[in-house]
Protein backbone atom coordinates (compact mmCIF):
# COMPACT_ATOMS: atom_id res chain seq x y z
CA UNK A 1 0.00 0.00 0.00
CA UNK A 2 1.10 3.57 -0.71
CA UNK A 3 0.25 5.04 2.70
CA UNK A 4 1.06 8.61 1.66
CA UNK A 5 -1.26 8.43 -1.33
CA UNK A 6 -4.01 6.99 0.85
CA UNK A 7 -3.58 9.77 3.40
CA UNK A 8 -3.14 7.34 6.28
CA UNK A 9 -3.12 9.02 9.70
CA UNK A 10 -2.79 7.26 13.03
CA UNK A 11 -2.72 8.17 16.68
CA UNK A 12 -2.35 6.21 19.91
CA UNK A 13 -4.16 6.25 23.25
CA UNK A 14 -2.44 4.34 26.03
CA UNK A 15 -3.99 3.65 29.44
CA UNK A 16 -1.61 2.56 32.18
CA UNK A 17 -2.52 1.62 35.77
CA UNK A 18 -0.44 3.46 38.35
CA UNK A 19 1.05 1.66 41.33
CA UNK A 20 -0.21 4.02 44.04
CA UNK A 21 -1.12 2.82 47.53
CA UNK A 22 -4.84 3.57 47.18
CA UNK A 23 -7.42 4.43 44.53
CA UNK A 24 -7.85 7.81 42.90
CA UNK A 25 -10.73 9.11 45.02
CA UNK A 26 -11.08 6.68 47.93
CA UNK A 27 -8.83 4.88 50.45
CA UNK A 28 -9.33 1.36 49.02
CA UNK A 29 -6.22 -0.56 47.97
CA UNK A 30 -5.35 -0.84 44.28
CA UNK A 31 -5.44 -4.64 44.32
CA UNK A 32 -7.52 -7.15 42.40
CA UNK A 33 -9.00 -9.92 44.52
CA UNK A 34 -10.29 -13.44 43.88
CA UNK A 35 -12.40 -13.63 47.06
CA UNK A 36 -16.12 -14.33 46.98
CA UNK A 37 -18.07 -11.07 47.00
CA UNK A 38 -19.92 -9.97 50.13
CA UNK A 39 -22.73 -7.95 48.55
CA UNK A 40 -24.40 -7.62 45.14
CA UNK A 41 -25.87 -4.26 44.05
CA UNK A 42 -28.20 -3.82 41.06
CA UNK A 43 -28.31 -0.73 38.85
CA UNK A 44 -29.78 0.54 35.58
CA UNK A 45 -28.03 3.44 33.84
CA UNK A 46 -29.35 6.08 31.46
CA UNK A 47 -27.75 8.91 29.45
CA UNK A 48 -27.97 12.52 30.60
CA UNK A 49 -27.70 15.79 28.73
CA UNK A 50 -24.47 17.77 28.60
CA UNK A 51 -24.23 21.40 29.72
CA UNK A 52 -25.31 22.32 26.17
CA UNK A 53 -28.43 20.19 26.44
CA UNK A 54 -27.20 17.48 24.08
CA UNK A 55 -26.82 13.71 24.60
CA UNK A 56 -23.64 11.91 23.56
CA UNK A 57 -24.33 9.54 20.66
CA UNK A 58 -22.29 6.67 22.14
CA UNK A 59 -24.14 6.90 25.46
CA UNK A 60 -27.47 7.04 23.64
CA UNK A 61 -26.74 3.86 21.67
CA UNK A 62 -25.68 2.04 24.84
CA UNK A 63 -28.91 3.07 26.57
CA UNK A 64 -31.01 1.65 23.73
CA UNK A 65 -29.69 -1.82 24.58
CA UNK A 66 -31.77 -1.73 27.77
CA UNK A 67 -29.11 -3.44 29.88
CA UNK A 68 -29.20 -4.00 33.66
CA UNK A 69 -26.13 -4.34 35.84
CA UNK A 70 -24.97 -6.07 39.02
CA UNK A 71 -21.89 -5.04 41.00
CA UNK A 72 -19.87 -7.31 43.29
CA UNK A 73 -18.78 -5.57 46.50
CA UNK A 74 -16.17 -6.67 49.02
CA UNK A 75 -16.23 -5.74 52.69
CA UNK A 76 -12.45 -5.30 52.88
CA UNK A 77 -11.64 -4.18 49.33
CA UNK A 78 -14.37 -1.74 48.23
CA UNK A 79 -16.37 1.06 49.83
CA UNK A 80 -19.37 3.32 49.24
CA UNK A 81 -17.41 5.52 46.82
CA UNK A 82 -17.15 2.73 44.25
CA UNK A 83 -20.92 2.24 44.57
CA UNK A 84 -21.52 5.96 43.95
CA UNK A 85 -23.28 6.07 47.34
CA UNK A 86 -20.74 8.44 48.94
CA UNK A 87 -19.02 11.55 47.54
CA UNK A 88 -15.47 11.03 46.26
CA UNK A 89 -12.60 11.74 48.63
CA UNK A 90 -9.67 14.06 47.91
CA UNK A 91 -7.46 13.51 44.87
CA UNK A 92 -4.75 10.87 45.28
CA UNK A 93 -1.61 13.05 45.26
CA UNK A 94 0.72 10.06 44.89
CA UNK A 95 -0.97 9.20 41.59
CA UNK A 96 -0.70 12.83 40.48
CA UNK A 97 3.04 12.83 41.20
CA UNK A 98 3.50 9.69 39.09
CA UNK A 99 1.75 11.47 36.22
CA UNK A 100 3.99 14.50 36.65
CA UNK A 101 7.01 12.18 36.38
CA UNK A 102 5.63 10.70 33.16
CA UNK A 103 4.94 14.20 31.80
CA UNK A 104 8.53 15.29 32.45
CA UNK A 105 9.86 12.25 30.58
CA UNK A 106 7.77 13.25 27.55
CA UNK A 107 8.77 16.96 27.56
CA UNK A 108 5.23 18.08 28.38
CA UNK A 109 3.78 21.31 29.75
CA UNK A 110 2.10 20.60 33.09
CA UNK A 111 -1.14 22.44 33.82
CA UNK A 112 -1.47 24.90 36.70
CA UNK A 113 -4.68 23.35 38.02
CA UNK A 114 -6.08 19.82 37.88
CA UNK A 115 -9.83 19.97 37.16
CA UNK A 116 -11.79 16.76 37.65
CA UNK A 117 -14.40 16.12 34.96
CA UNK A 118 -17.13 13.52 34.56
CA UNK A 119 -16.97 11.49 31.34
CA UNK A 120 -20.32 9.83 30.69
CA UNK A 121 -19.98 6.04 30.31
CA UNK A 122 -23.13 3.93 30.61
CA UNK A 123 -21.93 0.50 29.45
CA UNK A 124 -22.05 -0.56 33.10
CA UNK A 125 -18.32 -0.34 33.79
CA UNK A 126 -18.90 2.61 36.17
CA UNK A 127 -21.63 2.50 38.82
CA UNK A 128 -22.47 6.21 38.54
CA UNK A 129 -22.68 6.24 34.73
CA UNK A 130 -19.51 8.30 34.42
CA UNK A 131 -15.74 8.10 34.79
CA UNK A 132 -13.79 10.78 36.66
CA UNK A 133 -10.91 12.19 34.63
CA UNK A 134 -8.69 15.26 34.42
CA UNK A 135 -5.88 16.81 32.39
CA UNK A 136 -2.35 16.80 33.86
CA UNK A 137 -0.17 17.92 30.94
CA UNK A 138 -0.23 18.89 27.25
CA UNK A 139 2.04 19.58 24.25
CA UNK A 140 4.85 17.06 24.67
CA UNK A 141 6.85 15.11 22.13
CA UNK A 142 8.74 11.91 21.53
CA UNK A 143 11.63 11.58 19.08
CA UNK A 144 11.43 8.31 17.15
CA UNK A 145 13.40 6.77 14.24
CA UNK A 146 10.52 7.95 12.02
CA UNK A 147 10.58 11.52 13.31
CA UNK A 148 9.03 13.49 16.14
CA UNK A 149 5.58 12.52 17.40
CA UNK A 150 3.52 15.03 19.35
CA UNK A 151 2.07 13.90 22.69
CA UNK A 152 -1.16 15.87 22.81
CA UNK A 153 -2.24 15.18 26.37
CA UNK A 154 -1.66 13.23 29.56
CA UNK A 155 -4.70 12.59 31.71
CA UNK A 156 -5.29 11.04 35.11
CA UNK A 157 -8.50 9.06 35.50
CA UNK A 158 -10.26 6.14 37.19
CA UNK A 159 -10.04 2.63 35.82
CA UNK A 160 -13.32 0.82 35.14
CA UNK A 161 -14.90 -2.13 36.93
CA UNK A 162 -14.06 -5.68 35.81
CA UNK A 163 -16.67 -7.41 33.66
CA UNK A 164 -17.51 -10.89 35.01
CA UNK A 165 -20.37 -12.30 32.92
CA UNK A 166 -23.70 -11.58 31.24
CA UNK A 167 -26.71 -13.80 31.94
CA UNK A 168 -30.43 -13.60 32.74
CA UNK A 169 -30.63 -10.01 31.46
CA UNK A 170 -27.84 -8.71 33.74
CA UNK A 171 -24.18 -7.88 33.13
CA UNK A 172 -22.12 -8.44 36.28
CA UNK A 173 -19.01 -6.45 37.27
CA UNK A 174 -16.45 -6.59 40.09
CA UNK A 175 -15.69 -3.29 41.81
CA UNK A 176 -12.12 -4.13 42.90
CA UNK A 177 -10.64 -2.48 39.76
CA UNK A 178 -12.99 0.51 39.67
CA UNK A 179 -11.10 3.63 40.75
CA UNK A 180 -7.52 2.40 40.31
CA UNK A 181 -5.56 5.42 38.96
CA UNK A 182 -4.89 5.39 35.23
CA UNK A 183 -2.55 7.54 33.19
CA UNK A 184 -4.00 8.22 29.73
CA UNK A 185 -1.49 9.25 27.06
CA UNK A 186 -2.80 10.56 23.73
CA UNK A 187 -0.65 11.30 20.68
CA UNK A 188 -1.62 13.47 17.74
CA UNK A 189 -2.52 11.72 14.44
CA UNK A 190 0.91 12.36 12.90
CA UNK A 191 1.93 8.74 12.29
CA UNK A 192 1.68 7.59 8.67
CA UNK A 193 3.22 4.09 8.60
CA UNK A 194 2.22 0.93 10.53
CA UNK A 195 5.82 0.32 11.63
CA UNK A 196 5.97 3.83 13.07
CA UNK A 197 2.92 3.40 15.28
CA UNK A 198 4.33 0.13 16.59
CA UNK A 199 7.65 1.83 17.43
CA UNK A 200 5.90 4.69 19.26
CA UNK A 201 3.79 2.23 21.28
CA UNK A 202 6.96 0.37 22.28
CA UNK A 203 8.79 3.58 23.29
CA UNK A 204 5.84 4.81 25.35
CA UNK A 205 5.69 1.44 27.07
CA UNK A 206 9.38 1.71 28.00
CA UNK A 207 8.88 5.20 29.43
CA UNK A 208 5.96 4.03 31.55
CA UNK A 209 7.87 1.01 32.86
CA UNK A 210 10.62 3.32 34.10
CA UNK A 211 8.13 4.92 36.52
CA UNK A 212 5.97 3.61 39.35
CA UNK A 213 3.31 1.81 37.32
CA UNK A 214 1.70 -1.58 37.70
CA UNK A 215 3.05 -4.50 35.69
CA UNK A 216 1.38 -7.58 34.31
CA UNK A 217 -1.55 -8.65 32.14
CA UNK A 218 -4.30 -6.04 31.88
CA UNK A 219 -2.37 -3.18 33.52
CA UNK A 220 -1.72 -1.42 30.20
CA UNK A 221 -4.23 -1.04 27.37
CA UNK A 222 -3.61 0.48 23.95
CA UNK A 223 -6.15 1.98 21.55
CA UNK A 224 -5.37 2.89 17.96
CA UNK A 225 -7.02 5.68 15.94
CA UNK A 226 -6.89 5.22 12.15
CA UNK A 227 -8.21 7.15 9.16
CA UNK A 228 -7.51 7.55 5.45
CA UNK A 229 -8.26 10.55 3.24
CA UNK A 230 -11.66 9.41 1.95
CA UNK A 231 -12.50 7.46 5.09
CA UNK A 232 -13.23 8.44 8.69
CA UNK A 233 -11.59 8.21 12.11
CA UNK A 234 -12.04 4.79 13.68
CA UNK A 235 -10.92 4.00 17.23
CA UNK A 236 -9.75 0.41 17.73
CA UNK A 237 -9.84 -0.73 21.35
CA UNK A 238 -7.62 -3.34 22.97
CA UNK A 239 -4.62 -3.48 20.61
CA UNK A 240 -2.49 -5.50 23.02
CA UNK A 241 -0.02 -7.32 20.76
CA UNK A 242 2.57 -4.94 19.29
CA UNK A 243 3.55 -7.55 16.70
CA UNK A 244 -0.05 -7.57 15.44
CA UNK A 245 -0.36 -3.79 15.24
CA UNK A 246 0.82 -3.43 11.63
CA UNK A 247 -1.61 -6.15 10.52
CA UNK A 248 -4.49 -4.40 12.32
CA UNK A 249 -3.61 -1.16 10.52
CA UNK A 250 -3.47 -2.83 7.10
CA UNK A 251 -6.76 -4.65 7.63
CA UNK A 252 -8.48 -1.46 8.78
CA UNK A 253 -7.16 0.42 5.74
CA UNK A 254 -8.45 -2.41 3.53
CA UNK A 255 -11.85 -2.27 5.27
CA UNK A 256 -12.15 1.48 4.73
CA UNK A 257 -11.15 1.18 1.06
CA UNK A 258 -13.75 -1.56 0.52
CA UNK A 259 -16.47 0.48 2.25
CA UNK A 260 -15.62 3.48 0.06
CA UNK A 261 -15.89 1.28 -3.04
CA UNK A 262 -19.23 -0.12 -1.83
CA UNK A 263 -20.48 3.45 -1.26
CA UNK A 264 -19.53 4.44 -4.81
CA UNK A 265 -21.32 1.41 -6.27
CA UNK A 266 -24.42 2.10 -4.17
CA UNK A 267 -24.52 5.67 -5.45
CA UNK A 268 -24.16 4.45 -9.04
CA UNK A 269 -27.19 2.21 -8.46
CA UNK A 270 -29.21 4.96 -6.74
CA UNK A 271 -29.51 2.58 -3.79
CA UNK A 272 -32.12 3.15 -1.12
CA UNK A 273 -33.02 1.61 2.24
CA UNK A 274 -36.79 1.19 2.39
CA UNK A 275 -38.44 2.07 5.70
CA UNK A 276 -41.13 -0.60 5.93
CA UNK A 277 -40.53 -3.67 8.13
CA UNK A 278 -42.36 -6.67 6.68
CA UNK A 279 -43.70 -9.70 8.56
CA UNK A 280 -42.89 -13.05 6.88
CA UNK A 281 -44.47 -15.47 9.35
CA UNK A 282 -46.95 -16.97 6.87
CA UNK A 283 -44.26 -17.52 4.22
CA UNK A 284 -42.26 -19.69 6.63
CA UNK A 285 -45.09 -21.67 8.26
CA UNK A 286 -43.73 -24.94 6.84
CA UNK A 287 -40.02 -24.09 7.04
CA UNK A 288 -37.46 -26.69 8.09
CA UNK A 289 -35.01 -24.03 9.30
CA UNK A 290 -34.51 -24.67 13.03
CA UNK A 291 -33.68 -21.02 13.69
CA UNK A 292 -36.83 -19.72 11.98
CA UNK A 293 -39.08 -22.38 13.52
CA UNK A 294 -38.02 -21.45 17.06
CA UNK A 295 -38.61 -17.69 16.60
CA UNK A 296 -41.72 -15.83 17.72
CA UNK A 297 -41.76 -13.82 14.49
CA UNK A 298 -39.83 -13.44 11.24
CA UNK A 299 -39.39 -9.97 9.78
CA UNK A 300 -37.51 -8.39 6.89
CA UNK A 301 -36.46 -5.12 5.27
CA UNK A 302 -35.66 -4.33 1.64
CA UNK A 303 -32.37 -2.73 0.56
CA UNK A 304 -32.78 -1.51 -3.01
CA UNK A 305 -29.55 -1.61 -5.03
CA UNK A 306 -27.63 -3.65 -2.44
CA UNK A 307 -27.59 -7.01 -4.28
CA UNK A 308 -24.15 -8.66 -4.21
CA UNK A 309 -22.69 -5.97 -1.93
CA UNK A 310 -23.89 -7.32 1.43
CA UNK A 311 -21.84 -10.48 0.83
CA UNK A 312 -18.77 -8.55 -0.29
CA UNK A 313 -15.63 -9.11 1.82
CA UNK A 314 -14.29 -6.02 3.60
CA UNK A 315 -11.73 -7.79 5.82
CA UNK A 316 -10.41 -11.35 5.50
CA UNK A 317 -13.35 -13.59 6.40
CA UNK A 318 -15.63 -10.64 7.26
CA UNK A 319 -18.19 -9.16 4.89
CA UNK A 320 -20.28 -6.01 4.63
CA UNK A 321 -23.10 -8.15 5.98
CA UNK A 322 -20.99 -8.75 9.09
CA UNK A 323 -20.76 -4.98 9.59
CA UNK A 324 -24.55 -4.72 9.41
CA UNK A 325 -25.04 -7.75 11.67
CA UNK A 326 -22.75 -6.22 14.33
CA UNK A 327 -25.20 -3.33 14.72
CA UNK A 328 -28.20 -5.67 14.87
CA UNK A 329 -26.55 -7.81 17.54
CA UNK A 330 -26.47 -4.83 19.89
CA UNK A 331 -30.27 -5.20 20.07
CA UNK A 332 -30.16 -8.80 21.27
CA UNK A 333 -30.23 -10.98 18.13
CA UNK A 334 -27.54 -13.56 17.43
CA UNK A 335 -27.36 -12.70 13.73
CA UNK A 336 -29.15 -11.86 10.50
CA UNK A 337 -29.95 -13.61 7.21
CA UNK A 338 -29.31 -11.71 3.97
CA UNK A 339 -30.20 -12.58 0.40
CA UNK A 340 -26.56 -12.70 -0.75
CA UNK A 341 -26.01 -15.84 1.37
CA UNK A 342 -29.32 -17.63 0.79
CA UNK A 343 -30.38 -20.40 0.38
CA UNK A 344 -28.60 -21.66 3.50
CA UNK A 345 -29.20 -22.34 7.22
CA UNK A 346 -32.17 -24.57 6.38
CA UNK A 347 -33.83 -21.89 4.22
CA UNK A 348 -34.60 -23.34 0.77
CA UNK A 349 -34.44 -21.76 -2.68
CA UNK A 350 -38.21 -22.02 -2.92
CA UNK A 351 -38.57 -20.00 0.30
CA UNK A 352 -36.08 -17.40 -1.00
CA UNK A 353 -38.12 -17.09 -4.22
CA UNK A 354 -41.36 -16.65 -2.28
CA UNK A 355 -39.81 -13.95 -0.08
CA UNK A 356 -38.39 -12.16 -3.15
CA UNK A 357 -41.82 -12.17 -4.81
CA UNK A 358 -43.59 -11.02 -1.63
CA UNK A 359 -41.11 -8.15 -1.13
CA UNK A 360 -41.05 -7.27 -4.84
CA UNK A 361 -37.25 -7.69 -5.02
CA UNK A 362 -35.67 -6.40 -8.24
CA UNK A 363 -32.49 -7.58 -9.95
CA UNK A 364 -30.23 -5.22 -7.96
CA UNK A 365 -32.15 -5.44 -4.69
CA UNK A 366 -31.46 -7.35 -1.48
CA UNK A 367 -33.34 -8.21 1.69
CA UNK A 368 -32.35 -8.92 5.29
CA UNK A 369 -34.30 -11.22 7.62
CA UNK A 370 -34.32 -11.27 11.42
CA UNK A 371 -36.06 -13.98 13.45
CA UNK A 372 -36.69 -13.34 17.17
CA UNK A 373 -39.24 -11.96 19.62
CA UNK A 374 -41.39 -9.14 18.20
CA UNK A 375 -39.77 -6.17 19.98
CA UNK A 376 -36.21 -7.41 19.53
CA UNK A 377 -36.73 -8.25 15.85
CA UNK A 378 -38.11 -4.78 15.10
CA UNK A 379 -35.35 -3.08 17.11
CA UNK A 380 -32.65 -5.13 15.35
CA UNK A 381 -34.03 -4.27 11.91
CA UNK A 382 -34.07 -0.58 12.82
CA UNK A 383 -30.35 -0.95 13.43
CA UNK A 384 -29.98 -2.84 10.14
CA UNK A 385 -31.60 0.08 8.33
CA UNK A 386 -29.44 2.59 10.18
CA UNK A 387 -26.19 0.77 9.30
CA UNK A 388 -27.25 0.21 5.69
CA UNK A 389 -28.02 3.93 5.33
CA UNK A 390 -24.59 4.73 6.77
CA UNK A 391 -23.16 2.56 4.01
CA UNK A 392 -24.34 5.20 1.56
CA UNK A 393 -21.85 7.58 3.22
CA UNK A 394 -18.91 5.14 3.11
CA UNK A 395 -16.82 4.76 6.28
CA UNK A 396 -18.53 5.32 9.64
CA UNK A 397 -16.91 7.02 12.62
CA UNK A 398 -17.06 4.33 15.31
CA UNK A 399 -15.29 2.49 18.09
CA UNK A 400 -14.25 -1.07 17.22
CA UNK A 401 -12.72 -3.97 19.15
CA UNK A 402 -9.44 -5.57 18.07
CA UNK A 403 -9.77 -9.31 17.39
CA UNK A 404 -7.02 -11.90 17.76
CA UNK A 405 -6.67 -12.40 13.99
CA UNK A 406 -6.04 -8.71 13.22
CA UNK A 407 -9.62 -7.94 12.18
CA UNK A 408 -11.89 -5.61 14.14
CA UNK A 409 -15.54 -5.64 15.25
CA UNK A 410 -18.04 -2.83 15.86
CA UNK A 411 -18.57 -1.80 19.50
CA UNK A 412 -20.35 1.59 19.50
CA UNK A 413 -20.32 5.04 17.81
CA UNK A 414 -17.39 7.34 18.53
CA UNK A 415 -18.17 9.46 21.60
CA UNK A 416 -18.47 13.23 21.32
CA UNK A 417 -17.62 16.19 23.53
CA UNK A 418 -21.20 16.06 24.82
CA UNK A 419 -20.24 13.33 27.31
CA UNK A 420 -17.97 15.61 29.40
CA UNK A 421 -19.09 17.82 32.26
CA UNK A 422 -17.56 19.22 35.46
CA UNK A 423 -17.32 17.11 38.64
CA UNK A 424 -18.85 19.37 41.30
CA UNK A 425 -17.93 17.15 44.29
CA UNK A 426 -14.15 17.65 43.93
CA UNK A 427 -12.39 21.04 44.21
CA UNK A 428 -9.70 21.96 41.71
CA UNK A 429 -6.15 21.03 42.71
CA UNK A 430 -3.35 23.55 42.13
CA UNK A 431 -0.09 22.15 40.72
CA UNK A 432 2.70 24.48 41.77
CA UNK A 433 6.33 24.78 40.68
CA UNK A 434 7.33 23.63 44.18
CA UNK A 435 5.64 20.31 43.40
CA UNK A 436 7.00 19.90 39.88
CA UNK A 437 10.66 20.91 40.29
CA UNK A 438 11.77 18.16 42.73
CA UNK A 439 10.16 15.55 40.48
CA UNK A 440 11.66 17.01 37.29
CA UNK A 441 15.13 17.21 38.84
CA UNK A 442 15.08 13.72 40.37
Amino acid sequence: MDYNELGLKMGLEIHQQLNSEHKLFCPCKTELVDDDFDELVQRKLRPTQSELGEIDRAALQESLRGLNFKYENFEKHTCLVENDDEPPHSLNEEALDICITIACLMNMHIVDEFHTMRKQVIDGSNTGGFQRTGMVATDGYLDTPYGRVVIESLGLEEDAARRVETKDGFTEFRLDRLGIPLAEITTDPSMHHPDQVREVAYMLGQILRSTNVKRGLGTIRQDLNISIAEGARVEIKGVQDLDLMAEIVNREVTRQLELIDIRNELKNRNAEVLEEIHTLDELFEQTESKILKSAETIKAVVLKGFDGLIGREVQPGRRFGTEIASYAKKRGVSGIFHSDELPAYGITQDEVDRVSEFLNIGDDDAFIIVAHDEDIAVSALEEVKRRANLGLDGVVEETRKALDDGNTEYMRPLPTANRMYLETDIPLFKITADRIEPIAND
